[in-house]
């Protein structure tokens, strides 16, 4: 019981010492700063682009010196690939909350989580440089697979999103996986094209270009059943 008691205290003695600065732990302080660093790189990255940021770039947007940068991450790549992994996470959060919203019908899932995508990207440039420009370029996240696993992400929900709306589908589920890979690669060249034109086309015709391919298999899987 003494031993119990000596190390509560010794627990509760460290917590207070840790608790010294405006309420917070030092683990809680670290923590605060990542995401203001994190933050910090969504819009310097997403304003300027990758290549044109330094770290000193993005500590002065965060209002932090560079010893907190290196704190978090060991390098820029590493907070850009933390920021990207963040959008994508936004992103498909974002287009599978409108698809569900819109079931059961395929095609109203089709447009309603396209529509969804689509808006998301226009209402915040920042997300469509990240994603579709720069990510594209930044060599570390093809080194470490980040590219491809995103891509991969992406395949399953269009698989799954076939999967489910047309479980009678004459495909087998390896001709599907396929299929889904040429879908998200359709859909991803077009919003390439978009974004790099700095939003030219009106939504609506990149809406309607997306949705095509998709409506396209859809009918044609409907036929054959």
């Amino acid at each position: 019981m003494a031993t119990e008691d000596l190390a509560t205290r010794k627990k509760n003695n460290t917590e207070a010492k840790e608790r010294q600065f405006k309420g917070l732990s030092l683990t809680e302080r670290k923590e605060l700063r990542r995401e203001k660093l994190i933050e910090a790189g969504i819009a310097t990255y997403g304003t300027h682009g990758f290549f044109s940021v330094t770290v000193k770039d993005v500590c002065n947007e965060a209002k932090l010196t560079e010893r907190y940068f290196y704190e978090s991450f060991k390098k820029s790549e590493e907070l850009f690939q933390t920021v990207f992994l963040k959008m994508i996470g936004k992103m498909q959060h974002c287009l599978t909350q409108a698809v569900l919203m819109a079931a059961p019908e395929p095609k109203n899932m089709v447009n309603a989580g396209l529509s969804a995508l689509l808006n998301a990207i226009k209402d915040d440039p920042r997300m469509a440089r990240i994603i579709y420009i720069d990510a594209m370029l930044v060599q570390d996240l093809h080194n470490q697979a980040t590219i491809q696993e995103t891509l991969t992400q992406f395949d399953r929900i269009i698989q799954a999103f076939v999967m489910i709306t047309m479980p009678n589908a004459p495909q087998s589920a390896e001709e599907v996986s396929l299929i889904a890979t040429g879908l998200n690669g359709y859909v991803t060249h077009i919003i390439i094209r978009w974004v790099s034109e700095s939003f030219k086309q009106p939504l609506e015709d990149v809406l309607s270009a997306c949705c095509a391919v998709f409506l396209s298999f859809i009918e044609t899987t409907s036929q054959k059943n």
